[in-house]
């Protein structure tokens, strides 16, 4: 048997760290279809047809030409960087199923608040439940074609923001806008348990 040397060597498998991340905001601001853009699984979705039950019920001010409304959860998957899988969990977005929030939070390491400028006050919601929960999250200013822009500073103030809460903004149907949003969270979450961990060991 004929013996080749070669001078590569395998590269390590590295260890894959799974991290659960909870996609939430108002009804219409692009939950759904951020989980889409970017899953490189066939994403889970558990979208129903608006029906007469509805109406006087969901609040469709502003997006009064959607049809369809999650009633349970989206679902998708994302590799980053090799090592880091993560598991999108979108909320859905009306009061009415706010009951599914807590279920679909637990675990979580961070989640992203979606904000649509046309509707700020459909994001004061998510923002007040993850900061009394202590969940580290980011904000992601979804650009609908129709919306005024306004620059994050602006956008801080008519959110009340915390200043070390990171501000990205986004378009959900673009997969590397979706991909810039993961990762900023992942490095705000690293950043913070990084900080904890070093108070802990003074």
């Amino acid at each position: 048997m004929e013996y080749v040397h070669s001078d590569r060597q395998e590269s390590p498998t590295l260890p894959v760290t799974a991290v659960k991340v909870v996609v939430a905001g108002g009804f219409g601001v692009g939950k759904t279809t951020m989980v889409a853009s970017i899953s490189e699984v066939t994403p889970l979705r558990t979208e129903e047809v608006l029906s007469e039950l509805s109406v006087g019920v969901d609040d469709l001010n502003g997006v009064e030409t959607k049809t369809t409304t999650t009633v349970a959860l989206d679902f998708g998957r994302i590799t980053l960087n090799g090592a880091v899988v993560l598991y999108l969990f979108g909320t859905p977005g009306q009061d009415r199923f706010w009951f599914l929030w807590d279920e679909l939070s637990r675990g979580a390491l961070g989640a992203v608040v979606l904000v649509d400028t046309r509707r700020f006050d459909a994001s004061f919601a998510a923002v007040d439940y993850f900061e009394s929960r202590g969940v580290p999250f980011v904000v992601a200013v979804n650009c609908f074609d129709d919306a005024i822009r306004y620059n994050a500073d602006e956008v801080r103030q008519a959110l009340d923001l915390d200043p070390g809460v990171p501000l990205v903004i986004c378009d959900v149907r673009r997969r590397d806008s979706v991909k810039e949003v993961l990762t900023t969270l992942m490095e705000y979450i690293l950043a913070r348990a990084s900080r904890v961990q070093g108070v802990v060991s003074r």
